[in-house]
């Protein structure tokens, strides 16, 4: 499958692309709005930067404990359900009065929560394409993510100048709504992909399969760390430039979808292994520009030419896909979607410790730093690709 036509006439991709597309569209107009709530109420780069990006270090703790029901659910429910609990909590937190404790608690509830998601949606792409289409469907998906990031924090940053940060977080409650319809009534029943019964003890002993085979370590860990010390700079572009962190944004959502388009579309199999280690420290060189404290057009560009290299994702997704027997897919995706997410909290929580310290231009630039640290380290370990699943 190598064609955007063939793609969309396969029965159910669709409904999948729009549910993704409205959750992210969700997620980046209520993310917006949050951080700049709590920064306009604290003044902390730090519980600035955690408010936005705080919500994926909490999928850590369900990945721990829930994960193993990512397989043992049906797909349909989960994905209505998840979305329909994401609508009413973002709009708990527009509650007036809502203190800034509360917020964080719902913040870490949905986080939980959320670890279930990837696992769900991208185990269903895994079971609605065929194995030659997974890459080029991924890359799809995350092709909407970055087009729904540049609307998102654009309508976001209207939505807050027009209406308020609350206003803003209503509207990302009713995305979230009909994200949740669109699963309902666009998507096929089917039955879970694993039976059993889901439990954290059955988790930890699939975390620990998974983990267990030394090509996946490095895999995940490839698939963690330096996209979440990326994460980290972008977390600050609030505190950095308040007035343009919505443009700061939307450029980073624009390169990382050409990214996407391009590696998911017209780079061929065998240059696949090659190209995700240049492309992880692409990913992470241009910030260091921040040193500098860059004019407004350098620092868009420089962002924009990283987030380019959010591609690596796709090359390691498929790598990790290849290296994983059929019945630990969900399961494998939704521990890869939840430690990213995971180390994205985490280079948000140190970026905005560094900053706390230091500035916000500085925190930028050491975390661009460890992130090309990081790529480098891994790179014996990346070396060798086995060509099949290795028995778990």
């Amino acid at each position: 499958m190598r064609t955007y036509s063939e793609l969309f006439r396969t029965p159910e991709f669709t409904p999948l692309f729009l549910t993704s597309a409205a959750q992210v569209a969700a997620q980046t107009v209520s993310g917006l709005a949050l951080g700049t709530m709590v920064y306009d109420r604290t003044g902390s780069p730090l519980l600035s930067s955690l408010a936005m990006f705080g919500q994926p270090l909490a999928q850590l703790i369900g990945a721990t404990t829930l994960l193993s029901a990512a397989d043992r659910l049906p797909p349909r429910a989960a994905l209505a359900g998840l979305g329909l609990l994401f609508g009413l909590g973002t709009a708990a937190q527009a509650v007036p009065g809502m203190p800034v404790w509360g917020v964080f608690a719902l913040i870490l509830g949905l986080g939980m929560a959320a670890s279930l998601g990837g696992g769900v949606r991208y185990g269903l792409l895994n079971e609605v394409l065929e194995r030659d289409g997974y890459l080029l469907g991924r890359s799809v998906l995350n092709m909407s993510a970055g087009t729904m990031q540049i609307v998102g924090f654009a309508l976001g940053g209207a939505l807050v100048a027009a209406l308020s940060a609350r206003g803003t977080l209503l509207t990302g409650a009713v995305l979230y709504a009909g994200a949740a319809a669109v699963a309902r009534f666009g998507l096929t029943r089917r039955p879970p992909r694993a039976s059993g019964r889901a439990s954290a003890t059955e988790t930890w002993r699939n975390n620990a399969r998974l983990w267990s085979s030394r090509p996946r370590r490095y895999v995940y860990l490839a698939l963690w760390v330096p996209n979440g010390l990326i994460v980290g700079c972008e977390s600050l572009f609030v505190p950095y430039d308040p007035e343009h962190a919505g443009t700061l944004f939307a450029f980073g959502a624009v390169g990382m979808l050409a990214g996407d388009t391009l590696t998911g579309r017209f780079v061929p199999p065998r240059w696949r292994a090659r190209l995700d280690a240049p492309l992880r420290l692409l990913l992470a060189a241009p910030f260091l520009v921040f040193a500098l404290e860059p004019a407004l057009p350098f620092a868009l560009a420089a962002v924009a030419v990283g987030a380019f290299g959010y591609s690596a994702t796709l090359l390691l997704q498929d790598r990790l896909m290849a290296l994983t027997p059929d019945e630990l897919s969900g399961h494998a995706l939704g521990l890869h979607s939840s430690g990213m997410l995971a180390m994205q909290g985490v280079g948000a929580a140190l970026a905005g410790a560094v900053a706390e310290w230091t500035s916000p231009s500085t925190a930028i630039t050491v975390m661009a730093a460890a992130s090309v640290a990081v790529t480098f380290a891994l790179a014996p370990g990346l070396r060798v690709r086995p060509a099949a699943a290795t028995p778990a």
